[in-house]
């Protein structure tokens, strides 16, 4: 029985002859090491003295609960509710009975039905004991898609806030830190509400640091972040609160469960897949290829564009001068960076993409179309913002190709439309939801 999906060629592309499908196949490599049924039945515990109730959150959401699905002894109950984002529910395997029920939601600006399996998944936890087990599900996009806002907050504001902070260049720390305080389910109250079960929380790393709190806003484990804190970064970002929401949070009414709170006594948290487990697994792979491998940082951070030019200058020092790296090489690197959304003339179309197309035109700008320099930047969940792609590709002749059509890279940058340059020239990377989510890959070969 397969669950993970099987797109990868039997043979890795030449990285000298076919660059391009090089790096789309070390993507893929990246992508499958993600996959949950890798990681999941390393930590499953044995079924308990009462029931098993399975709750989740995120994009690796449905094929998480395959995994569990296929992996749970098929005579032990096993039953819950699981969110995920529209479109991502891979094909259910042959011969795979479903007992955990799957339903999908918006993401990354929550709507009604998160909304819905939020307070179903609060119901769910009603009479759990101390001899029940839970298991809790968790990966990327979880922070929106397990929506149940605080009292006093309609799901209309809590949509526009969300929208507010991802256009605003906020970090996922600080993002997090306010849908927690903003919530009646996040920040460890879905914790708070399973006691006194057991709980075991299963989670794909989609953050800087694999920090199981700030995963999708850390349902389940402690938050060490305040009111206070998320009351600054409301104020840093000029993102305004209604009155009555402003001044619970001033007075501390809206605080999380904190570290050493008796509700987490006994839970566990494992994760099951990593950003870093993932480039290693496509440096693996190019170093069979027979490329020296140099793997940045799985927790880059800052505005994509920017980080665009930085490893736009490293490739052409590589390139012209053979430091700091010898070529040919490959350079990886993973993260999660942020578009800041800059405002337009009123009447201007808002251009499209996410954080790896915006990478790529940084990068394509810097590069200037330096000879032997070609690059890959994907979401590994398959989706780059709310488009219909993964990232982009960026070869020395990209420049060229888009001047020849009469395309400024400039006038794309400062609209925010990489989707846009890189559809006109070709080089978009699409691949579907690939069902999970390990953060940004980011793939560079200098020849």
């Amino acid at each position: 029985m397969t669950l993970a999906p099987q797109n990868l060629p039997n043979a890795t592309p030449d990285p000298v002859t076919a660059p391009a499908a090089f790096l789309e196949h070390l993507y893929a490599v990246a992508v499958q090491r993600a996959q949950p049924l890798h990681g999941l039945g390393l930590h499953l515990p044995p079924p308990p003295k009462g029931r098993t109730l399975v709750l989740g959150a995120g994009k690796a959401g449905a094929s998480m609960a395959q995994a569990l699905e296929a992996l749970w002894p098929a005579d032990a109950p096993l039953s819950g509710l699981v969110v995920t984002r529209y479109h991502h529910i891979p094909p259910r395997p042959a011969g795979l009975p479903q007992r955990i029920d799957i339903v999908e939601a918006a993401h990354p600006v929550p709507d009604a039905a998160g909304e819905a399996a939020a307070q179903r998944i609060l119901q769910l936890t009603e009479g759990l004991t101390a001899d029940d087990l839970v298991l809790c599900l968790i990966s990327g996009g979880g922070s929106a898609l397990l929506t149940l806002p605080a009292e006093g907050l309609s799901l209309a504001e809590k949509q526009r806030i969300n929208r507010a902070l991802l256009e605003s260049g906020a970090h996922i720390g600080e993002m997090n830190c306010v849908r927690k305080h903003l919530s009646r389910i996040k920040g460890g109250r879905l914790a708070a509400a399973c006691a006194p079960a057991q709980v075991l929380t299963l989670t794909i790393s989609d953050v800087p640091g694999d920090d199981p709190s700030v995963i999708a806003s850390g349902p389940t484990v402690p938050d060490a972040t305040t009111c206070a804190d998320a009351l600054a970064i409301l104020a840093r970002y000029r993102i305004d609160l209604p009155a009555a929401v402003q001044a619970a949070l001033e007075a501390g009414a809206l605080e999380t469960p904190k570290p050493g709170d008796p509700v987490f006594a006994g839970q566990t948290v494992q994760l099951i897949a990593t950003p870093r487990q993932s480039l290693e697994a496509a440096a693996e792979v190019a170093r069979a290829a027979g490329l020296p491998v140099h793997v940045l940082a799985d927790d880059m951070e800052g505005e994509s564009r920017e980080v665009g030019k930085v490893h736009a200058a490293l490739a052409r020092s590589v390139a012209l001068h053979g430091t700091p790296f010898a070529r040919p090489c490959l350079i990886l690197s993973g993260g999660e960076t942020t578009v800041t959304i800059r405002p337009q003339a009123p009447g201007t179309p808002r251009g499209r993409g996410g954080r790896a197309g915006e990478f790529c035109l940084g990068l394509a700008r810097a590069l200037q179309g330096q000879a032997g320099v070609w690059a890959l930047a994907a979401d590994t969940d398959g989706i780059d913002g709310v488009e219909d792609n993964a990232g982009a590709r960026v070869r020395p002749d990209t420049l060229a190709r888009a001047q020849a059509q009469g395309l400024r890279i400039d006038a794309f940058l400062d609209r925010n439309d990489a989707y846009g340059f890189f559809e006109a020239v070709g080089d978009l990377v699409v691949t579907g939801p690939t069902n999970t989510n390990v953060n940004d890959f980011r793939a560079l070969l200098i020849l």
